[in-house]
């Protein structure tokens, strides 16, 4: 048998009553994943490549799925190394670093709480802060900070992520995190606008939730989380407990390097200390998926499930999730990236489907391209988003109107220019992105699944672009004359 294939561990989570046929049928949709990925754009007439194509290329060493349709895990399996120096295989219950994805499973945590009636979303954090208090400064103007606003992201607090702390690093206390006091290696979680004006990423936010949670339940963060989240969701690999001790995947950075100790502790653990499997992540998925429609006793009442899958400011940003619209089919969803890890997953808000993709790898395309070969293969509405490669000629005078900057957000301002025929696009200081032609005004991106397109007014006279990606469109409105 190759080399690979004796890497691959496989787990069909068939019922009691299945038949040889469906295991059949299961198992040649499990091959045509294999070997159907496509990035954002390909050619007419592409095959698309194998996983074990996808893994050389990106050098990802190790790969970890679980896809859920009408409700269950119909499979879950796992490809490459978990440690490339040991030769540890990854199997479906290697244990992955989550990181952002942490989020998702905390809010289950404090909605939980908030559905016993031990707290309430819309009052002021410091209510409940007990060991710490926020410190309200001159920029909210007066507006209190309340748990909505945590687990949306809309407290208008600063500090969008944390880097973890490598081997053999001091770690600081949850107050020293939140104060920016040695030996934390973040700025203090502060107001850098007032609460309940926009959506504005903070992992620092989130991590104020987790002192609540201590101070409101006498507990560790991690005892609670198992007890009352993990453990009733059947989530039984997972922790949040660190350091992790057994059978977790080592990390590896994009040009596959290991990072050093083979992972970074994160205290920050509702931000990112999750350690898990896609199984057990897809049971949390799933449970989500039965109380929102209202199936069955789930950790989280129906009541309680519509409000973690309702946004609260904009059209995206929901408690620990982000909803997603693909031409009108709905996922809940979101990511986690850490040193060495790369995690991503979806579930519907309808029929029961979704997936899950782990990686101990910081690239990010190899998920992607996975992701459409699943929603190819399962036929998920919305979530294959390759497109047929275009060529759309647009002259040289058109290109010429379309140069010029675009604001895309407070802090946020979009470039085009040109050079020759070649459109590019570049978000402040990033490196510049060529883009597409499709039609005469809109333009797609090969390196991600992103479109832009250029508005006239009435005079003919371009005075926005709109960015779509991810199921949303982001008007930028254009500055100045050129």
């Amino acid at each position: 048998m190759k080399a690979f294939l004796a890497l691959s561990v496989l787990l069909l989570f068939f019922s009691q009553t299945s038949t040889p046929a469906q295991n059949q049928k299961i198992a040649e949709k499990i091959k045509l994943v294999e070997k159907s990925l496509v990035g954002p754009v390909h050619k007419q007439g592409d095959k698309g490549w194998t996983i074990r194509e996808r893994m050389a290329h990106y050098k990802v060493n190790g790969v970890s799925i679980a896809v859920i349709h009408n409700y269950k895990i119909e499979w879950a399996k796992g490809y490459g190394w978990a440690d490339k120096s040991s030769k540890t295989p990854v199997s479906p219950s290697t244990l992955f670093q989550a990181g952002s994805i942490s989020k998702s499973l905390n809010a289950v945590g404090v909605l939980k709480l908030a559905q016993q009636g031990k707290i309430d979303l819309h009052t002021d954090i410091n209510q409940y802060l007990r060991s710490w208090k926020f410190p309200y400064n001159a920029v909210s103007k007066n507006k209190k900070i309340t748990l909505a606003h945590l687990l949306t992201h809309t407290a208008g607090l600063g500090i969008s992520g944390f880097n973890g702390y490598a081997a053999g690093q001091p770690i600081p206390s949850l107050p020293q995190v939140l104060n920016g006091q040695r030996p934390a290696n973040s700025a203090p979680v502060r107001s850098v606008f007032e609460p309940g004006l926009r959506h504005e990423y903070s992992g620092g936010g989130t991590t104020i939730t987790q002192m609540i949670v201590t101070d409101i339940t006498y507990q560790r963060y991690s005892d609670y989380m198992h007890e009352n989240v993990l453990k009733p969701l059947g989530m039984t690999s997972s922790t949040f407990t660190q350091p992790i001790v057994k059978n977790a995947a080592t990390g590896y950075y994009e040009n596959g390097k290991q990072v050093e100790g083979k992972y970074h502790i994160y205290p920050e653990q509702a931000a990112a200390g999750l350690w898990t499997t896609p199984t057990d992540l897809a049971r949390f998925i799933i449970d989500v998926q039965q109380a929102y429609a209202g199936q069955r006793n789930t950790l989280l009442t129906p009541a309680t499930a519509k409000l973690m899958l309702t946004p609260y400011l904009d059209a995206k940003a929901a408690p620990g999730v982000y909803i997603d619209n693909y031409n009108g089919e709905k996922y809940f969803e979101h990511t986690g990236l850490t040193h060495g890890f790369y995690s991503h997953y979806y579930g519907s808000l309808s029929g029961g489907n979704g997936l899950v993709i782990m990686t101990n790898s910081v690239n990010t395309d190899l998920v992607a391209e996975m992701v459409n070969s699943i929603a190819h293969v399962y036929g998920f509405r919305g979530l294959y988003r390759s497109q047929i490669e275009k060529d759309f000629k647009v002259s040289d005078e058109v290109l010429q109107t379309y140069i010029g900057r675009y604001k895309l957000g407070p802090d946020a301002i979009l470039n085009v220019s040109k050079k020759g025929q070649q459109l590019f696009i570049q978000l402040n200081n990033e490196e510049k992105t060529p883009v597409f032609a499709e039609t005469m005004n809109k333009f797609y991106l090969k390196a991600v699944d992103a479109q832009i397109e250029f508005v006239k007014n009435s005079n003919g006279k371009i005075t926005k672009a709109i960015l779509y990606q991810d199921g949303s469109a982001n008007p930028a409105p254009r500055l100045g004359n050129k």
